[in-house]
């Protein structure tokens, strides 16, 4: 049974770095402090949920703690825990929660785009020397930027489908190959149609009648994955092992109820008027507060716009970068159709960067290429993190030539066998568009997703999204900020991430019994696993898939059709999404369904 301590307190990221754990960890914790990314007041994770978070000895970090209360950066008082101390200097202008000085983030940018580095990289950015970057690949040259047209970006038609994507590298701890020679798209998957969010159809998780007509016995009369000839599959799935969505039956609704009426009962009778396209100042506060502390973003509330979930975000940024003037935009080789056509209707082309065992080949970004979209933290669907040298080589590109990184950071939150790796917008928050969704944290039903801007940016995203805040109810932007600075979102963040290791964990151990000879990757993080297949059998375990009453999809289905990377075989197997009660039986049907 799980400790009860283990969903109490708050997340914190943080990068112990220098000679000691101990001196690296207490050197972490006072430059948060110094800097403004934890506020006066705030209320740390207890020195055992830390030290469990960050995998060290609990007593490192409860010296670490001690230290920092004897310098006067925290203060501990037996039965609150331990807290930063308030009456704290100021942080520097423009770190963190504190805007800079200069013009506001609502008028138009003072300066060009890009004219500037952030200052250093700080110790996520550290370059690991295990191999080296080799050279890039000459591209189409694409358009430059130019400068925004006069009057605002209009806004975005409403009813594009669509949502998250993601992108990284797949782990060589965990067996994955590297990729090189070219191949052709496929579209192989049980449960395929025009998406509308992250692997799910946006008309049903199953097959399409003639996928389903043509997952009849194999030769000899027997049908795959060992179901009894001379039947055909279930009309409507009996499990959805689709990735891109949550466990619904656990959403928390006694608690978000809660955080409602305190939210509805405190507002302002402004607040349910028309609003600022940004959204709700209550939200951006919170965001900017929760996104510093957990996902090492550098931002204010001024610098966030609040957008009905990642579709919409992208939407507003490809009409803004196709007002400047771009043409091509770089994605990651595997990612969702959804997004590139959602970049293409902008009138941006889509041009894929090779991948190789340590993840998306940044260094091929051509210094042509103005703009590139990647998810650094955690790769869609790969399952991997982007190694530290690329992460370095493509802040480099973006500084060098006023370039434009959008990073999608769709499952930040649920990581399980390894420290989570911070943000890259806090790298450059000059260069980088960060959005972030609370789709897989919460529901994709809440429509509530957070583009955090460079200033430069900030003007023609708002004007994008239209002179009033018409796409996010204020009653759920109130709700969700009540419901963050409540701390009860830091606590369901943490049961959650125990109730999906557990499911990852169960996973992993039927195959092991069941299936030894398939191999499980991407299981370090997020809400999915890739089961690499014997090769050409992608195909039959789709068809066996449907024959057992699944929902799922193959690779193939997230490769680009422009890719030039090997087409390794695999299923793309969500656990996230099947409640409780459904799990033990979906897991006999993946069994039953994979190749011997």
């Amino acid at each position: 049974m799980p400790k009860p301590w283990a969903t109490l307190g708050v997340d914190l990221h943080l990068e112990p770095s220098g000679p000691g754990l101990r001196r690296g960890l207490t050197a972490a914790l006072r430059e948060a402090v110094r800097t403004g990314r934890l506020a006066p007041g705030t209320r740390l994770p207890s020195s055992r949920a830390l030290a469990a978070d960050l995998g060290v000895a609990r007593n490192t970090v409860a010296d670490a703690y001690a230290d920092l209360v004897a310098e006067g950066w925290l203060t501990a008082r037996q039965g609150s825990g331990t807290s930063v101390a308030t009456g704290l200097p100021a942080p520097p202008p423009g770190l963190w929660g504190s805007p800079p000085p200069g013009p506001s983030r609502s008028s138009p940018a003072s300066r060009e785009w890009g004219s500037g580095a952030s200052g250093s990289r700080g110790s996520s950015a550290s370059v690991s020397r295990e191999r080296p970057v080799s050279g890039a690949r000459e591209r189409p040259v694409s358009g430059a930027w130019g400068t925004p047209a006069p009057g605002s970006v209009g806004s975005p038609a409403s009813g594009a489908r669509g949502t998250p994507a993601s992108g990284e590298w797949e782990n060589p701890a965990l067996g994955s190959p590297a990729f090189g020679s070219r191949g052709t798209p496929a579209s192989g998957s049980v449960g395929s149609g025009a998406s509308g969010s992250r692997g799910h159809s946006a008309s049903g998780p199953w097959a399409s009648p003639s996928a389903r007509s043509s997952a009849g016995p194999a030769p000899g009369g027997r049908p795959p994955g060992g179901q009894p000839p001379g039947g055909r599959p279930p009309s409507r799935p009996a499990y959805d092992l689709v990735p891109g969505s949550p466990d619904l039956s656990a959403f928390p609704r006694t608690a978000w109820l809660k955080a409602a009426r305190r939210a509805l009962a405190v507002a302002p009778y402004d607040a349910l008027g028309y609003g600022d396209p940004r959204g709700r100042v209550e939200l951006r506060t919170a965001l900017a507060g929760y996104l510093a502390r957990a996902r090492g973003v550098r931002t204010h509330p001024d610098g966030i716009v609040i957008c009905s979930g990642f579709a919409h975000g992208l939407m507003l940024l490809g009409q803004v970068l196709r007002e400047r003037g771009l043409t091509t935009l770089a994605v990651e080789s595997y990612g969702l159709d959804a997004h590139w056509q959602l970049l293409e209707r902008a009138g941006l082309r889509t041009m894929p960067l090779g991948l190789d065992e340590l993840g998306t080949r940044t260094d091929e970004v051509g210094a042509e290429e103005r703009a590139v979209l990647l998810t650094p933290a955690h790769q869609f669907p790969m399952g991997g993190a982007l190694h530290p040298d690329r992460r370095a080589a493509v802040v480099d590109w973006a500084r060098r030539g006023d370039g434009l990184i959008v990073e999608d950071d769709y499952d930040g939150e649920f990581r399980y066998d390894r420290r989570p790796v911070g943000a890259l917008q806090g790298l450059d928050p000059d260069h980088v568009v960060y959005l972030g969704t609370a789709s897989k944290s919460l529901a994709p039903g809440l429509r509530l997703g957070w583009l955090v801007v460079p200033p430069s940016l900030a003007a023609e995203v708002v004007a994008a999204k239209g002179g009033v805040d018409w796409s996010c109810g204020v009653l759920d932007q109130l709700t969700l900020a009540e419901f963050i600075t409540s701390g009860a979102y830091d606590r369901h963040v943490r049961s959650a991430r125990l109730h999906y290791r557990r499911r990852r964990d169960t996973l992993v151990a039927a195959l092991a019994r069941r299936a030894p000879h398939i191999h499980a990757t991407g299981i370090a993080a997020g809400l999915h696993v890739v089961l690499r297949l014997p090769p050409g059998t992608e195909p039959a375990a789709l068809r066996a898939a449907a024959w057992q009453g699944l929902a799922v999809h193959g690779l193939h289905r997230y490769r680009h059709p422009e890719a030039t990377v090997e087409r390794p075989d695999a299923l793309v197997v969500g656990y996230g999404t099947p409640p409780d009660h459904a799990w033990s039986a979906a897991l006999d049907a993946l069994c039953a369904a994979l190749p011997e």
